[in-house]
């Protein structure tokens, strides 16, 4: 079977909204994919700042940005159908929405972007509320990507994706030697990178290269390495308020430069990676990890994370730049393709919740 669908993605970095176009190829339970056409939307400043505050809103206004933000994806979906010349050809669009409430310690996770304002703008099936239903069944809903890489990328041992949050899956041997997968969020990451930066009027920090000026302030590392959710045991996930709430004002209490506050990020981020592979066991003799998402994009920390993870036997690898830029956009369009065919979406092994699951919302925007 052959489905032609368009994922979309927006991330806790909050840069915009990532769309993919994808031909997946399903035979016999064997996945492949065809990345045909990507790209990132850009948020205009007055997007970003109502996404980034919307956890601050009145239940009703709330709503309205829901509403808003669902026939905002359902018009760049359409401009991007057109740009490319897709008309008559897909099958489906699949939506994370953009994260504002993540509480899975309160069975309630909330994505904006209402998938029937969606299904309005562009006439075709959307599946969202993919997290929702994993979620309610006691499971952190996150992450949620792990299905995808281990049918789509099934060459590589493990995954790590540093995006607004910086998160890992291992692909392992269960004992009746069949594979699952066991993830968890590792840390906030691009999101606290961004903000450090900002101060310098600027939204990254180009190949970390400010980054690579600084020196750690080892108090500083120290305190952010003994915050408490490093010592939880997995499952477990990340809201954004946890880069922008907790670790964001702690590392401005310390009065530092910019420059040294973001090299000593850095440190942070590569530390709680090597240590989250060390204390859950990932690592395997020889390991391959694939690395994506925006942080891929940046050469200091990818060069201080091969240094670090070579010593306990895993080579890193950064696919094409599609690849890097668009792997959660592209599996949101496995997962929602799995859920057209009613199969699982979510692994209980790497959620906890009671069960796998065949998770989100089906709108049908298409005429009877």
């Amino acid at each position: 079977m052959v489905y032609r669908v368009i994922g979309l993605m927006s991330g806790s970095s909050l840069d915009g909204l990532d769309i993919a176009f994808a031909e997946l190829h399903e035979t016999a339970g064997k996945w492949s994919y065809k990345l045909i056409h990507a790209t990132c939307d850009r948020y205009s400043d007055e997007l970003m700042s109502r996404l980034r505050d919307a956890h601050q809103l009145n239940a009703l206004d709330y709503q309205l940005l829901h509403t808003y933000y669902g026939h905002y994806i359902g018009s760049r979906v359409n401009d991007f159908i057109e740009t490319n010349i897709l008309y008559h050809q897909l099958h489906l669009v699949v939506s994370h929405g953009h994260t504002a409430f993540h509480l899975p310690e309160k069975l309630m996770t909330a994505q904006l972007g209402d998938g029937a304002a969606i299904a309005a703008e562009t006439k075709l099936p959307v599946v969202t509320d993919l997290r929702a239903l994993d979620v309610a069944l006691g499971g952190q809903g996150a992450p949620i990507v792990p299905l995808g890489e281990l049918l789509l990328f099934n060459e590589f041992d493990y995954f790590l994706n540093i995006g607004g949050i910086a998160n890992i899956s291992a692909r392992i041997k269960d004992k009746t030697d069949e594979y699952k997968m066991i993830a968890f969020d590792v840390c906030a990451a691009n999101r606290v990178l961004n903000m450090l930066v900002l101060e310098k009027n600027l939204l990254y920090d180009e190949d970390g290269k400010i980054a690579s000026s600084g020196s750690i302030h080892h108090e500083l590392l120290r305190t952010l390495n003994n915050l408490n959710y490093y010592n939880q045991p997995y499952p477990k996930s990340l809201a954004n308020t946890f880069g922008t709430d907790v670790v964001y004002p702690l590392i401005k209490s310390f009065s530092l430069n910019v420059e040294d506050a973001l090299r000593t990020y850095v440190e942070h981020i590569v530390f709680q990676v090597k240590n989250a592979i060390i204390n859950y066991n990932f690592s395997n003799v020889e390991a391959k990890l694939l690395v994506t998402g925006g942080g891929a994009l940046n050469s200091f920390l990818i060069e201080k994370l091969r240094e670090n993870l070579i010593t306990i036997g895993l080579t890193i690898t950064v696919p094409e730049d599609d690849v890097v830029n668009y792997k959660e956009a592209l599996v949101m369009a496995l997962l929602g393709t799995l859920r057209w065919r009613e199969e699982y979406t979510v692994l209980n092994s790497v959620t906890g919740a009671g069960r796998n699951s065949i998770g989100g919302a089906l709108w049908l925007g298409t005429e009877a």
